[in-house]
């Protein structure tokens, strides 16, 4: 006859008998353990939200002494690098609307001259302000440094020059974002934020709802193919991330007064192939979670990295090397310099080719991959 009461023995025996569904269970045990090890790892060394040395273009017109004084200033700030000189506007501007380069400093002709005269001439510093975070620091020091860059140049006969106001007019033109709105950042990437979550996690349930339904071995006797296994399965949710984008879409629009520039018709065109790759993520994953818990906790784990490293929580200039490499594997990071390119900068096919390649490959990798591991499971 069972006792009643309560006894530490029995108690024991179930804490035993949990030890060894873990240890059996050694996916789940391997989420428990390397979700907080990734996050101490990603928010310890990867997370930066003031970062330095952000890619800087130079259109200078005059080769003077004080403008390259002041150059030199600014990279000794850490937070500017230069990365090379343009011939001319038209090609400063492609440079900040393909993202190659954080700011463009132009100056003019005359400017050493100027200086020498104490006629202050502006000097034109244009900011990619689509994520204000980035430059927030930035622009910060440039006040000070071109308050100061020219301390040790205007001494003996220009030393009256020192005195308030500074020597140099400094004009910020912050590109594609003049307020510093951080919405018009956060809401374009919440639509690939919602996307990538809700997408991988629904075809990482698609295989593994088969088999604890105990109607995989259906699948496994009709006559179709891998690919076509993974066409049908994927197909129905890319008609529902098209009902998400368009939610997304009149929202930022009429709620959040998001600016639309570029074509929406080449904002969907590329938001298929974005939707495509995080659905064949998802039925890999399904290939190989044995249940739905399983599969979510998989879908959880590319999901934290995906929205820490892509750029939309936290400067992607950031991150140090090695988390910016790990970043560019990731098809969020890639979409997200789309849809904010087209819908702040409008952006066109040209100057977006390059990051919708980079999906469209993340998408051929991980079908084959997805399609391998499907026949895996068949055999």
């Amino acid at each position: 006859m069972t006792s009643l009461g309560f006894s530490w023995r029995r108690t024991f025996a179930m804490m035993i008998k949990e030890f060894v569904q873990m240890r059996r269970d050694q996916l789940t045990f391997a989420m428990m353990v390397g979700i907080p090890l990734l996050q101490l790892v990603l928010f310890g060394f990867a997370i930066n939200s003031d970062p330095r040395r952000l890619p800087t273009a130079v259109l200078d017109a005059d080769h003077g002494t004080f403008g390259r004084a002041i150059l030199a200033a600014m990279q000794a700030s850490n937070y500017f690098e230069i990365t090379g000189t343009v011939a001319g506007e038209a090609e400063a501007e492609q440079l900040l609307a393909e993202g190659k380069v954080q700011f463009v400093i132009s100056i003019p002709a005359d400017f050493s001259r100027k200086v020498a005269r104490g006629d202050r001439p502006a000097l034109l510093v244009e900011a990619d302000a689509t994520d204000p975070a980035a430059t927030s620091g930035a622009l910060a020091a440039l006040a000070e440094v071109s308050r100061h860059a020219l301390d040790r140049d205007l001494s003996g006969p220009l030393a009256s020059l020192k005195p308030p106001p500074p020597p140099v007019d400094l004009r910020l033109h912050r590109r594609y974002n003049q307020e510093g709105n951080t919405q018009y950042n956060i809401v374009p990437g919440l639509m690939g934020v919602v996307l990538t979550m809700t997408m991988a996690m629904m075809t990482a349930l698609a295989v593994t709802r088969e088999r604890e339904r105990g109607t995989m071995e259906n699948l496994l006797v009709m006559p179709v193919r891998p690919m076509e296994v993974m066409l049908g399965k994927i197909a129905p949710y890319v008609v529902v991330g098209y009902i998400q984008v368009a939610v997304i879409l009149v929202s930022a629009r009429l709620i959040f007064q998001v600016p639309i520039v570029g074509s929406l018709t080449l904002l969907t065109s590329a938001s298929v192939v974005f939707i495509a790759a995080n659905l064949a993520i998802g039925f890999t994953f399904s290939t190989i979670a044995k249940n739905q818990m399983q599969a979510m906790q998989m879908s959880f784990f590319f999901f934290l990295p995906s929205i820490l490293l892509s750029g939309f929580m936290f400067p992607f200039r950031g991150m140090p090397g090695w988390a910016q490499t790990l970043g560019e594997l990731l098809p969020l990071t890639h979409f997200l310099r789309v849809v904010r390119g087209i819908m702040l900068k409008g952006n066109g096919p040209a100057e977006i080719a390059g990051e919708v390649g980079a999906m469209a490959l993340i998408l051929v990798v991980v079908s084959i991959i997805a399609m391998v591991r499907y026949r895996e499971t068949l055999d």
